[in-house]
């Protein structure tokens, strides 16, 4: 493998220049591209260092000092870089490159996505556009001139504010933007095309008239309103909980299909994969219209938590990103039901970001390593990252915590900055010494409480002790105990013996005694999961039904259910001939019946994914787990088939709304069709599901019940889905995806025959993670299937990827470099697929620090 040099937080140091405005001409061509960068340059401090500039994949033309053009002596150039020597304290300098953003399919700098131009340079992309100081603690201001065909490109569009237009010989036209806010380069944004716009305009809460944009491909206008609305009611959110304003004349969302992120929050010119922007009633699920506004809102919400404040260097990228996310599910949680949203996070945490804290790459939420900065775009610094800022919010309490983001912004706007700052404004702002819970911020791994309890009856008090654990991580880092804070419940017989409150565990070992209780009481422990840990602690069935009943916090109750499935499921890996209590159905009969909203109810009925199962045991073995889950969810479909049969056919309706209730009577009955579905009924109910749907949520509910259970039905409701939705490019990735999950032996063959369909690109993103990623994420029966057909079928796709977009290939290769957690069966038929790619040439550096951990 080709050898790459790691950089490490330690080594940080501040630029030898600084870089004060930059004024750019872009004259866009698909295969010669020419930008000119006019740059203001200034020394940092007295010296003689050369200028080392950044620059890949680009031809570069000319260089000029003030008015003097250097010949080829007065600078060195490298594949990567440009040196430039003997300059003065202060000077203009131009540089001219020559790009091809059709041969671009990194997807990284300036490509082109089918007939528009555009961008992405977040993290080291605009060194593909023009040579520059490619770090985010280098802030300027920047002016863009963007030269293109008026015909073919009618919009012209960077960031700041439009402040001049005009018409050129040869069809071309140019038009100008200035953005008067400093900011790095990664943030700079430019997008060309010919577009249908929507607008609107919000009036901000001093008064100020912003112009609302919204810039589609051609057809898809009328599936842009869901999007527009996010967009609006996130300012309006963050101005009422944050006292935020918005602070340009214009905000711009731009939708484009081959994007390898979700979005990027490019400062007023956002560019959106599609897939978080197009949604209406016939196309969307309801998880469809949930995901596009919360990416709107975790975009928009960047313009200050990541914009106007950024991150000194990308070591401190959970700086943004953890706070940002904190901040869309906080919105998220005010615009629908608080409880399920909050499920829907932890689940995420639960079952992969505890798996990437057990695997190879673990790391804490600021890496102290990075080789290729686009792998830590990872749950690790953006789910737990965010897990950590809840925790501050938990220990401080709203008021301090919105005290500390006011003096957060109020010390640091323009500047780029550390998690140490924005952890000494939330310290200062509330009194509070956080000198301990920083360590949130450097250590890796997922902590595990050990809990123990005692009642005493003769005095009626309760002692509970809680102990830490941080079991050893890939990176073999010393561990400190951490400051975790525990909300707490104790359940007692006699409700008025019921406390709540909340704990902070700061030693290795404490314990707390609670007066005046009658009877031992249950403990009911991280309530709305207060901190992103494991809980060791035995609750007995009967503990578990009375939290599933009684806990006041709604996630008590749902975890007390998840607890109570998991344990039979790991009893059932080792004994498949376990015979299941009653009591397991009965309590699920209970949730059934009980007066809780029905969205609640859903996530009540699910039983745990095979990743969150495989998070908490060690040496899985995957078939194993699949036929446990599957006897447990058998055995409930059984004993509650009559229940099931009744509440879904209580919630079918002929009318389509898309109110909360509505939400929650789909999701609740498209669960009980799921548990259905593994009854004899099941074909025609899926099948009669799937022909009188009168919306995607059901539609999709059935033809995936069909896959995953493999009905009779299946083949026929998937002809027909992609005759009714061929050349829709988001509802076909979800045909791809379900093609992907097929419970058959002959999945994989399946698979590869659908790498030829026409409708298949793996140039695109979303289409490589709607086919071959749904597979090696979500198929677990067969991509661990004991022959390693799965592993070899990943293992021919990353090598192409390799090539085509080594990001996407960085994000598919973690299932497989998750192999420790696995038996050594499996452990070995993963391995042997690493290792025949890493023998491979020309790796990018992408896949090269994951196998390197890897294969340690």
């Amino acid at each position: 493998m080709t050898e790459f040099s790691p950089r490490y937080l330690k080594d940080y140091q501040a630029p030898d220049y600084k870089i004060s405005n930059v004024n750019l001409t872009i004259q866009l061509d698909d295969t010669k591209t020419i930008v000119t960068n006019v740059m203001d340059v200034t020394k940092a401090s007295e010296h003689q260092r050369a200028l080392v500039l950044d620059g890949e994949h680009m031809q570069l033309k000319s260089v000029m000092v003030n008015d003097t053009k250097l010949d080829r002596s007065q600078y060195q150039l490298s594949d990567s870089t440009l040196s430039i020597a003997n300059l003065p304290e202060q000077f203009i300098l131009t540089i001219t490159t020559e790009i091809n953003p059709v041969a671009n399919t990194a997807l990284e700098g300036l490509y082109k996505s089918a007939d528009v131009y555009c961008t992405q340079c977040e993290a080291e992309g605009f060194r593909r556009i023009t040579y520059f100081l490619d770090r985010p603690d280098v802030m300027a201001i920047y002016t863009t001139k963007i030269i293109a065909d008026k015909t073919s490109f009618p919009f012209l569009l960077a960031n700041g504010n439009k402040i001049e237009q005009g018409e050129l010989a040869n069809n071309l036209h140019f038009v100008t933007w200035h953005d008067p806010f400093p900011k790095p380069c990664y943030l700079f944004a430019l997008v060309a095309g010919d577009f249908e716009l929507l607008t609107d305009t919000f009036t901000t809460k001093s008064g100020r008239e912003v112009n609302l944009e919204l810039f589609v491909d051609k057809g898809n206008l009328s599936r842009s309103e869901h999007a527009m609305a996010s967009l609006k009611k996130s300012m309006l959110w963050d101005e009422q909980q944050f006292n935020l304003e918005y602070d340009l004349d214009i905000y711009m969302i731009v939708a484009v299909d081959f994007f390898n992120m979700g979005a990027m929050e490019n400062k007023g010119l956002n560019v959106f994969n599609s897939k978080f922007v197009l949604a209406d009633d016939l196309s969307a699920t309801d998880d469809d219209f949930f995901n596009v506004e919360a990416v709107i809102a975790h975009e928009y919400f960047h313009n200050w938590t990541g914009n106007r404040v950024t991150c000194r260097d990308w070591f401190q990228l959970s700086l943004k990103e953890g706070l940002t996310v904190f901040r869309d599910q906080q919105f998220s949680a005010d615009m629908h039901s608080s409880a399920v949203t909050r499920i829907k996070n932890v689940k995420i945490v639960r079952a992969q970001q505890f798996a990437e804290d057990a695997g190879p790459m673990a790391h804490p939420i600021r890496p102290e390593k990075v080789m290729e900065m686009n792998n830590f775009y990872t749950l690790t610094v953006y789910e737990k990252g965010s897990e950590v800022i809840r925790m501050m919010h938990t220990i401080l309490g709203d008021d301090a915590f919105k005290a500390g983001i006011e003096l957060y912004f109020e010390r640091h706007d323009g500047q780029a900055v550390t998690c140490d700052d924005f952890v000494a404004a939330m310290s200062d702002a509330s009194n509070t010494c956080l000198s301990q819970f920083k360590y949130w911020y450097s250590q890796s791994g997922t902590p595990v409480l050990i809990v123990s309890d005692d009642y005493h009856e003769e005095t009626n008090t309760y002692q509970l002790t809680i102990e830490q654990s941080h079991p050893q991580t890939h990176d073999k880092q010393e561990k400190q105990n951490l400051h975790i804070p525990v909300n707490f419940e104790l359940i007692s017989n006699d409700e008025n013996d019921n406390q709540q409150g909340l704990l902070h565990c700061k030693q290795q070992k404490q314990t707390w005694t609670f007066e005046n209780v009658s009877s031992k009481p249950v403990p009911a422990l991280l309530g709305n999961f207060s901190a992103p840990v494991k809980l060791n602690y035995h609750y007995d069935d009967q503990a578990l039904n009375t939290l599933m009943v009684n806990a006041a916090d709604e996630f008590n109750r749902w975890d007390a259910g998840q607890k109570l499935f998991a344990g039979y499921i790991k009893q059932l890996i080792n004994n498949p001939e376990l015979e299941l209590p009653l009591q397991v159905a009965s309590a699920l009969e209970q949730v059934l019946l009980s007066n809780a909203d029905n969205a609640f109810k859903a996530e009540q009925l699910v039983l745990p994914s095979f990743d969150e199962m495989a998070a908490a045991i060690d040496e899985v073995n995957s078939g194993a787990l699949v036929r446990a889950i599957s006897i447990l969810k058998r055995f409930i479909a059984q004993q509650l088939q009559s229940h099931f049969l009744h509440t879904y056919q209580s919630l079918c309706t002929s009318e389509f709304a898309k109110d909360g209730q509505a939400i929650g009577n789909r999701a609740l009955k498209n669960v009980c069709l799921d548990y259905l579905a593994l009854l004899d009924s099941a074909n025609e109910l899926a099948l009669n599901q799937f022909k009188q749907a009168n919306n995607m949520t059901d539609q999709l509910a059935a033809i995936k019940v069909a896959a995953v259970n493999d009905l009779r039905c299946f083949e026929d409701v998937m002809v027909e889905f992609a005759r009714q939705w061929q050349g829709n490019t988001l509802v076909m990735d979800k045909w791809f995806t379900i093609n992907a999950l097929h419970n058959n032996e002959n999945v994989v063959q399946r698979i590869i025959g659908l790498l030829e369909h026409p409708e298949f690109s793996i140039d695109n993103p979303n289409r490589a993670r709607a086919l071959i990623g749904a597979f090696a994420f979500y198929n677990s029966k067969y991509f661990h299937h004991q022959d390693g057909s799965g592993y070899e079928f990943l293992f021919a796709q990353l090598v192409k990827l390799n090539t085509i977009n080594p990001q996407v290939a960085s994000r598919l290769i973690t299932p497989l470099i998750q192999f420790k957690s696995f038996d050594k069966t499996q452990q070995k038929l993963m391995k042997a697929e690493l290792e025949k790619l890493s023998r491979l040439d020309n790796l990018s550096r992408d896949l090269i620090e994951k196998l390197d951990a890897a294969l340690q």
